[in-house]
């Protein structure tokens, strides 16, 4: 990573100089403040002035599609990458002709790439950036698929006057569910179990 340390008669005015030089902004880079500036007697003797030491963070795109593209090289796969990080967070849209393969069973397969991306793009990183991986649509499209769940099993929940388990699901569609039913007039959920295995249930409001 790239790093430059500069000296200024306070913190802020070296901050600024290591910026000029990097040609970045404050959220780009990981500040170190090395010595605080002295202020000395009369302002004149044994003044000090303040040193930093100023990175540049590493590109999360950078990071992701080298790691994405070595990965599919590995799989003999052609796939087609584009990025944009939009409020810290990284999203990666997927593209190819063998789409299929990598959302695999209930999009597990597309899970699991996401997380390894997020290891590797926050390795080194101070602040946590969320990344988001999605192909075709998928995302959107397993949204609607559980909102509609959701919807029927709480409708089955009231009718039949008793508890409904869903199939075990990650947090996030967990989430919608919970999202999609948090204001409904009849019944309440639950998370319950242990990871992965971990299930929302439905139950009557008392």
């Amino acid at each position: 990573m790239k790093s430059v340390i500069r000296t200024g008669r306070n913190s802020n005015e070296a901050i600024e100089l290591a910026l000029i030089e990097l040609d970045a902004s404050r959220e780009d880079v990981i500040i170190e403040i090395l010595e605080e500036e002295v202020k000395g007697i009369f302002g004149i003797f044994g003044t000090k002035d303040a040193k930093v030491q100023v990175t540049l963070k590493e590109d999360a795109h950078k990071i992701a599609k080298a790691f994405l593209q070595d990965m599919f090289k590995n799989m003999n796969m052609d796939v087609h990458i584009e990025s944009k990080v939009e409020n810290n967070v990284l999203n990666i849209e997927l593209s190819g002709t063998e789409m299929a393969l990598l959302i695999g069973k209930r999009g597990q397969t597309l899970d699991s790439i996401q997380y390894l991306v997020s290891l590797v793009v926050n390795k080194k990183r101070d602040d946590y950036i969320r990344v988001l991986l999605d192909t075709e649509d998928y995302r959107a499209k397993r949204m609607q698929t559980l909102e509609r769940l959701a919807r029927k099993m709480a409708d089955k929940a009231k009718n039949l006057r008793k508890d409904i388990i869903l199939e075990p699901m990650n947090p996030y569609e967990r989430r919608i569910i919970h999202s999609t039913l948090q204001n409904n007039r009849y019944v309440s959920t639950k998370s319950d179990g242990e990871e992965p295995n971990r299930r929302v249930i439905i139950f009557l409001k008392r």
